[in-house]
């Protein structure tokens, strides 16, 4: 086993220097500690994608609490994706001209395809020029929590409805998100919804609705089966209407008898009602739900896997899960206050949960592209979607294709135990990480024949560093932005060996860096990019960097 595979080995059993978990016994109070870089950093890490270093400068000025109500702001709908598909004007989309969105256009089979994948496109892109603030990160919490593939929901436009439904309750109210989740066209279609008839009850989503989204299905005793019987018969009649691309209500389709539910709802009844008040009976059925205790301490969970640790200690059910489940029903299921306490409580920012799981290869790349500012091309809507088509082509290649999650269990690294985030490394996915990395380094990620590539520039990426002629403290800046935690000097001499050419004074690299700004010809430039473009594909190439 080499030193990388060692490294990850080491880190992903446990939180970087802790023997035993039960010793985390940090709960939600307030952090008061040390705000700096590692504290930032950390916060970054876990509620965007990659550590920018403008904002690590930003969130260093504000308070704690400041900090992770800036990151907490709502945010308004983006600009909705757009036709970048059709480039040949002897083949253009009918109802959508080059540049303007397609979902307002009516159904078009021959289109459907490009669409979709300009909707994952726009999706990623969002990611890669996400602001200072958590909607995407949320969207993607609940893309993974309320999971749906768009390959099984196969219309574009029920796609992007389903991504805005997540996208516009990311901060909001959980509760009103899973009765809007409910009825959406994507998810009727994806867990057969709109094939549920009084005649032919179709338990899927009412299934999946209390064992994934809801209760979850770990207690004992728990609802029964006769509890999603029961449930399904309260959705049937909702259905999709193809030509309007909308869900609509069939009374006609609806199971007008009533309901009996098992003693772990109370032995309730949700009555039948028969025409359009049949739709009424999916409200009392939510309501029902989420009188149940467990609703919030599952969700809790959930955010805790995700945000902080994939193990939960009995410490940590006690002091932070139990807690934050009290918040979240006594705000009536807003999303927000639990955030707010998390992101701002001593637990979260407890040094021995860092560098504790792998990154997603979402946030592996998308990360990387942030941190080191890796410009995309931008000529024409065509190429721009073309580079984002391409870092999804990458995260998919490393088992994260977005939209398109293995099941309605969503990727195994949030839930799958004992192994949780070891599912994104193998030797397979582990390779091309380093491919990604070497090739991002080198000639660039192809996007399209007019010569566009994703590649970093390292010698504009450190001309954002506070002393970037004084290899010391530009190898500790690095590190301080790229990794989460400290390196030993042994390793850092190794990398100044990049920088100095293998010389052993540090003027060296000061001179190289002063001759290029003084004169920043092409063999000026080609001298300090040779010696930064080797430091920083070690660095990002270590198992260090794998970890968050």
């Amino acid at each position: 086993m080499d030193r990388r595979h060692f490294l990850l080995n080491s880190f992903r059993k446990q939180p970087l220097g802790v023997t035993d978990i039960s010793q985390i016994a940090s709960g939600l109070s307030p952090y008061s500690g040390v705000w700096d870089t590692p504290q930032v950093a950390q916060l970054l890490r876990r509620t965007t994608f990659g550590v920018r270093k403008a904002d690590v400068n930003q969130l260093l000025g504000m308070s704690v609490s400041a900090a992770v109500d800036l990151l907490l702001t709502p945010q308004a709908l983006p600009l909705p994706p757009v036709n970048n598909y059709i480039t040949d004007p002897l083949t253009p989309d009918p109802d959508v001209p080059m540049g303007q969105t397609w979902i307002n256009a009516p159904p078009n089979v021959l289109y459907n395809g490009p669409r979709r994948n300009s909707f994952k496109a726009w999706w990623v892109g969002l990611m890669v020029n996400q602001g200072l603030n958590i909607t995407e990160k949320m969207t993607l919490f609940w893309h993974n929590h309320l999971a749906t593939e768009t390959n099984g929901m196969d219309i574009a436009l029920f796609c992007y409805n389903n991504n805005t439904v997540l996208r516009q309750n990311a901060l909001g109210n959980f509760k009103t998100m899973v009765r809007q989740i409910t009825t959406d066209c994507g998810m009727l279609r994806y867990l057969n919804g709109e094939q549920n008839t009084k005649n032919a009850p179709d338990e899927n989503y009412a299934r999946e609705l209390q064992e994934l989204f809801t209760i979850g299905k770990d207690l004992t005793p728990s609802y029964s089966e006769a509890d999603v019987q029961a449930a399904a018969r309260v959705l049937t009649g909702f259905r999709n209407n193809y030509t309007t691309q909308t869900s609509y209500f069939d009374s006609t389709r609806h199971d007008t008898n009533n309901k009996q539910f098992s003693g772990f709802y109370d032995d309730a009844i949700i009555y039948g009602q028969t025409g359009t008040n049949g739709a009424l009976e999916l409200d009392q059925l939510i309501d029902m739900i989420f009188m149940q205790e467990e609703v919030a301490k599952f969700v809790c969970r959930k955010l805790y896997r995700f945000f902080v640790y994939y193990q939960i200690t009995p410490e940590a059910e006690a002091n932070v899960i139990l807690p934050l489940a009290d918040i979240f029903r006594n705000n009536n299921y807003n999303i927000l206050p639990v955030l707010s306490a998390l992101f701002k409580s001593e637990h979260f920012y407890d040094m021995t949960l860092f560098s504790c799981y792998i990154k997603s290869p979402m946030d592996f790349i998308v990360g990387i592209c942030r941190e080191l500012n890796v410009a995309i091309p931008v000529p024409t809507v065509s190429t721009e979607y073309k580079a984002y088509a391409r870092i999804n082509t990458n995260t998919t290649a490393m088992q994260m294709n977005i939209g398109d999650p293995p099941n309605v269990s969503g990727w195994p690294a949030y839930y799958q135990s004992p192994l949780y985030h070891e599912t994104w490394l193998n030797t397979d996915s582990y390779a091309k990480r380093m491919e990604f990395i070497n090739t991002l380094s080198e000639n660039g990620h192809f996007v399209d024949s007019g010569g566009y590539r994703l590649k970093a520039n390292y010698v504009t990426y450190i001309t954002t560093y506070n002393n970037p002629e004084d290899p010391n403290l530009l190898i500790d800046e690095a590190i301080s932005l790229l990794y989460t935690f400290e390196v030993t000097q042994t390793f850092k001499d190794y990398l100044k060996s990049f920088l100095l050419s293998g010389q052993t004074s540090d003027y060296y690299w000061t001179n190289a860096w002063y001759d290029y700004t003084g004169n920043p010809s092409t063999a000026n430039f080609n001298t300090v990019n040779t010696r930064l473009k080797g430091m920083f594909k070690y660095l990002l190439s270590q198992a260090e960097y794998q970890i968050c």
